[in-house]
């Protein structure tokens, strides 16, 4: 029997063409297809099972209540039932007893590492040594004390914020603003004061005799008379070479002329009294500390 010739099978085409090149309209293949529609499927009712649609308040929540928020809050009432005898021993010692305590000194550290990173970071840099405006809290200088006491009391009700009675409070004429100190006397006392400070030169050497007087007339009262400062009131040190604002001329001009007015927040309201003393006993560790 003679074998009968291939019929060639012509494949409809799309009718685009390039060069000579032709597109072919070839179906696609089953198992595809139904992977395809498979998915289609599966993502009506993922969408229906789980939150996915969004809406003016708020998306879908899915018929099965699946929620991350409520993973994330039941993981964190569960850390925190585990940790509350801790938390309450924290608490309730006194201050000074923490460092004698091995283990709630050590959780003390980790738990306050932890609060520093999420509240404080912002300000103070992730490795706390401060910023322009920002102390460093790695060094030994401490405006307000750095004894665990001290640096519990300033975590606690904060600087200059008008939300606790209890925040510490000082505050530095605007000398030149308001018209306390001529330009020319501000001047002499800012040289002055760069004549006291360790490692710093004065501008005009000539203008610091005058500055003297300037500065025993108006600053000593806070500064003390040889420039050491006074922590009970928040007025610096003015001989080291420590500045908060910086030590140059101008930012000294600046500080003089229009003064400073940092704030620091309360967290008595945000943090718990367990976190505080963790954080305080973090901050304390870190180099400065009293």
């Amino acid at each position: 029997m003679a074998k009968q010739p291939h019929k060639k099978h012509e494949v409809e085409t799309t009718g685009h063409e390039w060069d000579g090149i032709q597109e072919f309209n070839n179906p696609l293949p089953r198992w595809w297809l139904w992977v395809f529609y498979a998915c289609i499927v599966w993502a009506i009712w993922y969408s229906i099972a789980y939150p996915a649609w969004p809406g003016l308040k708020s998306a879908t929540s899915g018929y099965l209540g699946f929620s991350t928020r409520a993973q994330v809050a039941e993981s964190i009432a569960e850390f925190e039932t585990k940790l509350a005898p801790m938390n309450d021993k924290l608490a309730g010692v006194e201050l000074a007893s923490i460092a004698d305590d091995a283990e709630l000194r050590g959780y003390a550290v980790s738990a306050g590492a932890a609060v520093f990173k999420t509240w404080c970071a912002q300000c103070h840099g992730s490795g706390a040594a401060g910023a322009k405006g920002y102390p460093n809290l790695l060094d030994d200088d401490w405006l307000w004390g750095g004894t665990m006491e001290d640096i519990h009391t300033t975590i606690t009700h904060g600087i200059r914020n008008t939300d606790d009675e209890d925040a510490r409070f000082s505050q530095m004429p605007a000398f030149g603003r308001d018209e306390l100190l001529e330009k020319e006397q501000i001047a002499q006392v800012v040289n002055y004061v760069m004549s006291i400070s360790a490692g710093n030169t004065p501008q005009d050497a000539s203008l610091v005799a005058e500055g003297e007087v300037v500065f025993q007339d108006n600053c000593a009262a806070c500064h003390m008379e040889d420039g050491t400062g006074d922590r009970f009131q928040g007025a610096p040190n003015l001989t080291d070479a420590i500045w908060l604002f910086g030590g140059d001329y101008a930012s000294l001009y600046e500080t003089v002329y229009n003064a400073r007015y940092g704030v620091m927040p309360n967290w008595n309201t945000r943090l718990s009294e367990a976190e505080i003393r963790a954080v305080a006993t973090y901050v304390h560790g870190l180099g400065g500390g009293e």
